[in-house]
């Protein structure tokens, strides 16, 4: 059975970056639910791949702001031809490339910000010449201040499988209408198998999108790159 590994930014490290960045066209909005009464906005995904310069409502999606539940779908379906197939779209998902600024230094994968991952050019396509699968980069808007820099791309990690209900006895079941799913991280997270991709090696969870995870092949390529500053850690399945 393929192995999983939860994939995050080291607790020391000797990389400096740092990003004061947003996503060109912004992101969904919040909503206010009329049936359990929660206001929110609870995504982690981008998608940096979607381009609204053709979207006559684009300048709706550049303030940040809670809609009631009807206007939120409304926004939402008037992007979902923007975004790839079956993209998870959460309140607050955001959309576009990422525009401003980047200072210090960069890992080849810097995960430092679960909502902003990057990969140096040069370790993403080293990547896929090993074979890792569904690995998406695309071109960030980012402005250095040093003139040495590498090329940063955004990954565009999209939300599958799920945390195994074992792992989360107290959890609350979602609001059937919006979706909250409001829970705590558990200590000792597990993956429910039968939600798991298989036609890529790299992804998020659908239930916590803070939370990437890579596959046994993906892990092996980073190890035998030696693509440093990649804390990771298998979890186990149920």
């Amino acid at each position: 059975m393929t192995k999983f590994y939860w994939l995050r930014f080291p607790e020391q490290s000797r990389y400096t970056g740092n990003l004061s960045a947003r996503h060109k066209w912004g992101a969904l909005p919040g909503l206010r639910c009329p049936e359990c009464g929660a206001t929110w906005a609870g995504s982690a995904t981008a998608y940096p791949s979607a381009d609204l310069s053709s979207l006559p409502e684009r300048e709706e999606y550049e303030k940040p702001r809670p809609e009631p539940f009807d206007e939120f779908v409304r926004l939402r379906e008037r992007v979902r031809p923007l975004v790839p197939p079956g993209a998870q779209l959460l309140p607050g998902a955001e959309l576009g490339p990422l525009v401003g600024t980047a200072t210090g230094t960069f890992s080849p994968l810097f995960f430092y910000f679960a909502e902003m991952p990057l990969v140096q050019s040069e370790a993403l396509a080293r990547l896929q010449t090993e074979g890792v699968r569904g690995l998406r980069g695309f071109p960030t808007q980012l402005r250095f201040r040093q003139k040495n820099h590498p090329e940063l791309l955004e990954l565009e990690i999209l939300p599958y499988g799920r945390l195994h209900p074992d792992c989360t006895p107290e959890r609350p079941p979602p609001c059937p209408k919006c979706g909250h799913d409001h829970f705590t991280r558990p200590d000792a997270p597990i993956l429910d198998v039968a939600s798991l991709p298989t036609h890529t090696d790299l992804f998020r969870l659908t239930d916590f999108e803070t939370m990437l995870i890579g596959t046994e092949r993906l892990v092996d390529a980073v190890r035998h790159l030696a693509l440093d500053d990649v804390d990771i850690r298998a979890l186990p399945l149920r």
